[in-house]
C-alpha cells in the first residue's frame, strides 16, 4: 500500500469518529513521514507508508486530538509544542491577538494570565519586537511546556514564565503593571457537554470554572485595575454567553469594558480598560 492508498483507507476508518477524517489522516501521515503536509501531497503520494502510521490512526479513533498525537499545534502561523499538560491553542483564541494588534500603540510590557503553552504571550511578543512579557501558570507541567516554546521560538530572553495562581492570596502583588494583559482562563460550566476529544484528553483544570463558568473571572477581573498601566488594556477570552457578566465585573471594579466578536460573529473577547473614561470603537 502506498501513501495515496493509505490515506483513502485511513479516511474511511476515521470517518466513524472524526468530522475531519481526511485532514486528520493527512496530518498524521505527514507527521509519520517527517515532512509537511504540502510536501507529502506534492512528492510522496506514491511512496511507502512508514511504520507506525496504523498506531497513529488507532489513537485518533479513540478521539485523542491530533495535536496531542503529533505534539504540535499551529497558532497565528507559529508552531507550538503541546502535550496533555496544556490546552490545545485554538483559532477562536486568535481573536485576542487580532484585537490587540488593533490597539493604538504597541505595548512595551505584556502579561499572560494562565499562559498554558505560552501561545498568547509568545505570539504577542512575536508581533512586537520591542516588548517583553510575563506568563504566569499554576500547572508545573504547563509551565515547562511554555518555557520550551519560548526557547523554540527564540523568545526566552523576552518572555519570563513563572509559577502563579490567582486563587492564592497576594498572587499579583509582585507582578507590577502592564500595557497589555491577555487571558484565556477556564470558563466552561461544570457539567457542560463537551466533545469527547476535549473531555477525555484536555486538562480539566484549564477548562471548568464552576456552575456558570465564571469562578475565575470573579477572582482575577477585579485585580486587573492594579495590573494595568495607565491607558493599559486587558483582553479576556469568554464563552459566547458570558460577555455581559464579565463586563459587569469589570465595571463594578471601575473599569470600562466592551465585547469583540470572533470570525463567526460570536462574542469572544472582553476588552477591559484601566480608565473607565476611555471609549474606543470596536
Amino acid at each position: 500500500m502506498n501513501v495515496a492508498q493509505a490515506l483513502v483507507a485511513a479516511t474511511r476508518r476515521l470517518g466513524q469518529s472524526s468530522d475531519t477524517a481526511r485532514l486528520d489522516a493527512e496530518v498524521l501521515l505527514a507527521h509519520a513521514l517527517g515532512v509537511t503536509r504540502s510536501e507529502m501531497i506534492l512528492r510522496h503520494m506514491q511512496g511507502a507508508v512508514p511504520d507506525g502510521y496504523d498506531t497513529l490512526i488507532e489513537r485518533r479513533m479513540t478521539h485523542e486530538p491530533v495535536a496531542y498525537i503529533t505534539g504540535h499545534q499551529e497558532f497565528w502561523g507559529l508552531d507550538f509544542i503541546v502535550t496533555r499538560d496544556v490546552l490545545i491553542p485554538r483559532g477562536d483564541t486568535e481573536t485576542l491577538i487580532a484585537v490587540a494588534i488593533e490597539r493604538r500603540r504597541p505595548p512595551l510590557r505584556i502579561l499572560d494570565l494562565g499562559t498554558g503553552s505560552g501561545a498568547l504571550l509568545l505570539t504577542a511578543l512575536s508581533q512586537w519586537p520591542g516588548a517583553t512579557g510575563v506568563g504566569i501558570e499554576r500547572s508545573h507541567g504547563a509551565l515547562a511546556i511554555a518555557r520550551r516554546n519560548a526557547d523554540a521560538l527564540g523568545l526566552s530572553t523576552r518572555a519570563e514564565m513563572i509559577a502563579g495562581d490567582w486563587t492564592q492570596d497576594h498572587w499579583a502583588s509582585a507582578l507590577g503593571r502592564f500595557d497589555l494583559v491577555l487571558a484565556n482562563p477556564p470558563y466552561v460550566e461544570t457539567g457542560a457537554s463537551l466533545d469527547a476529544s476535549v473531555l477525555a484528553h484536555e486538562p480539566h483544570a484549564a477548562l471548568f470554572a464552576g456552575a456558570q463558568g465564571l469562578d475565575d473571572y470573579r477572582v482575577f477581573v477585579p485585580v486587573l485595575r492594579d495590573l494595568l498601566a495607565p491607558d493599559g488594556t486587558a483582553l479576556v477570552e469568554i464563552g459566547w454567553t458570558q460577555g455581559e457578566a464579565v463586563m459587569a465585573l469589570a465595571r463594578a471594579a471601575g473599569m470600562a469594558a466592551r465585547v469583540h466578536c470572533d470570525l463567526a460573529q460570536r462574542p469572544r473577547v472582553v476588552e477591559i480598560d484601566s480608565d473607565n473614561d476611555i471609549i474606543r470603537p470596536i
